[in-house]
């Protein structure tokens, strides 16, 4: 099938575009507004982007009730602070349920009963229970023209300052065991995964150098 994204005319009962990208991690965001409110929110629409030092990115479209920025959004563009914290399976529906509070009124980790870190460079807090955190300040924040408000989407960029990561996640090799956890990511719909030992797999990042740029030697 092919259709043009201006037209939208794909002929299906959903827009399958977000599920032709991913697996998607999940960036579980906590911020503060400017009278000490914190929230909590995921974004699908997140991505590590750097890593000398390192940049993180999330989008975010217009909030369900006003059609303004969401309180995510919103936070970053007034205090400059935000707080990546790793969505795990361990607390997949606290995650869930931070995403369908919509009252701005209300603090979502309270709402879910989460608890929370302090965080040691920025002023939002950390999620207890996520094996990674990591603290950012903003960068820049870019618009993505959509047809209307709500899909006018906010891309934030981060520059991440500070990292924790739970002492027992690293390996007696000294590396992050990605699967101890099982980090969620979306997969479009209302479709999610997990990642664990049965899935992962390693390739060598460069094949030895006689694999290519040489010519093959005829067969005999």
């Amino acid at each position: 099938m092919y259709y043009e994204t201006e037209k939208n005319d794909h002929g299906l009962p959903y827009n399958p575009i977000k599920a032709c990208v991913v697996p998607r991690p999940i960036g579980w965001i906590t911020s503060v507004n400017a009278d000490g409110l914190v929230n909590a929110a995921p974004y699908s629409f997140f991505n590590i982007l750097s890593y000398s030092p390192p940049y993180v990115l999330f989008s975010g479209g217009g909030h369900t009730e006003d059609r303004k920025d969401k309180d995510t959004v919103a936070n970053v563009r007034s205090t400059g602070e935000f707080v990546y914290n790793m969505a795990t399976w361990d607390q997949r529906e606290q995650m869930n349920n931070t995403g369908l509070i919509v009252d701005r009124t209300l603090s979502e980790l309270a709402e879910t009963g989460l608890e929370t870190l302090p965080s040691t460079l920025v002023a939002p807090p950390r999620i207890k229970g996520a094996p990674v955190h990591l603290e950012c300040k903003l960068h820049e924040i870019v618009n993505l023209p959509g047809h209307d408000a709500m899909s006018t989407h906010s891309a934030v960029f981060g520059v991440v300052v500070g990292v924790h990561i739970a002492d027992d996640a690293i390996t007696g090799d000294g590396i992050f065991d990605v699967a101890r956890y099982k980090p969620l990511s979306r997969l479009g719909y209302k479709d999610y995964a997990w990642t664990d030992e049965s899935v992962i797999f390693q390739m060598e990042k460069r094949a030895p150098e006689e694999d290519f740029g040489k010519p093959k030697q005829a067969a005999e």
